[in-house]
């Protein structure tokens, strides 16, 4: 099996961007006709560096908005951008031409065979929220929503462990076509930080279309009292799609870590993914 994807072609040289973005006012990271998001700015601003088309691939694409601390991209470019221009420099100018919602935090010559979204071994999203009808500060009310009912953070524990490990995930993503919702669920926790704030953390090898959001609304009704606990296992079982009325804002998502192995790793990493995402599909 060819996987030309996991290298550059002659004459480029592949690399790796790690990026922050405000995804307030942006219409997700995917590429859409008229409407502003993360990826179109990115690689506008690249395009017009390298005077060629740079295409990015990212390895989480958030919805509209999720907000990022800990994105990451890779992009070919041509290697004689790089004889000209250190990546200090290309990160500098990218920045100077990129509104500020969105920044490249670093720049690094990407490994052999290192693909965002293959060689990715999981991803990390936390998920704010103010309960109890509690004011939200202004400077939080882009990355923290609101609940208002009291919440139970060991009942929030409780249902969140049910739906560890490697599920069909269906009752809890939006439908897409020809794409698979089985995934595995590593880490689902709660914790009230001093100030009561709650923060979810989510870990996962990958995330289908709307997953944590469904996920923090389903925890969230049984943590207010309307469900007991073992609705979350006949959820999860039953494989129906909950209703969107369960769905918790965007604007309390951030997607804050992405894991990758060795290097040494990365091409197996990457094999066995697409070979089981092409397993999954059939």
């Amino acid at each position: 099996m060819t996987l030309p994807t996991l290298y550059p072609e002659s004459g480029f040289c592949r690399l790796r961007l790690d990026i922050a973005y405000d995804g307030t006012n942006f219409f997700g990271w995917a590429i859409q006709p008229d409407l502003r998001t993360v990826q179109a700015a990115i690689e506008s601003a690249l395009s017009t560096i390298t005077q060629s088309k740079s295409e990015t691939i990212v390895a989480g694409r958030t919805d509209a908005g999720v907000h990022a601390t800990g994105q990451v991209v890779h992009v070919d470019i041509p290697q004689s951008v790089l004889d000209s221009l250190s990546l200090e420099d290309l990160g500098y100018k990218l920045n100077r031409m990129l509104d500020e919602d969105v920044r490249i935090m670093r720049i690094s010559i990407a490994p052999p065979a290192f693909h965002a979204r293959f060689s990715a071994l999981r991803r990390a999203y936390s998920y704010r929220i103010i309960d109890a009808n509690k004011t939200i500060p202004p400077l939080a009310r882009l990355n923290t929503s609101g609940w208002y009912r009291q919440l139970d953070v060991d009942v929030m524990n409780q249902a969140s462990a049910l739906l560890l490990g490697q599920h069909d995930f269906a009752a809890f993503c939006k439908f897409r076509e020809g794409a698979t919702t089985i995934r595995t669920l590593e880490k689902y926790t709660w914790s009230r930080e001093n100030d009561g704030v709650l923060i979810g953390d989510v870990v996962a090898d990958a995330f289908c279309y709307s997953m944590v959001r469904n996920l923090v609304g389903a925890v969230v009704c049984v943590a207010d009292g309307r469900f007991e606990t073992s609705w979350i296992s006949t959820l999860l079982a039953n494989r129906e799609r909950v209703s969107d009325s369960l769905v918790f804002p965007a604007r309390g998502l951030s997607l804050y870590r992405v894991e990758y192995p060795t290097d040494a790793e990365l091409l197996d990493r990457a094999t066995q993914t697409i070979l089981r995402r092409e397993e999954e599909s059939n």
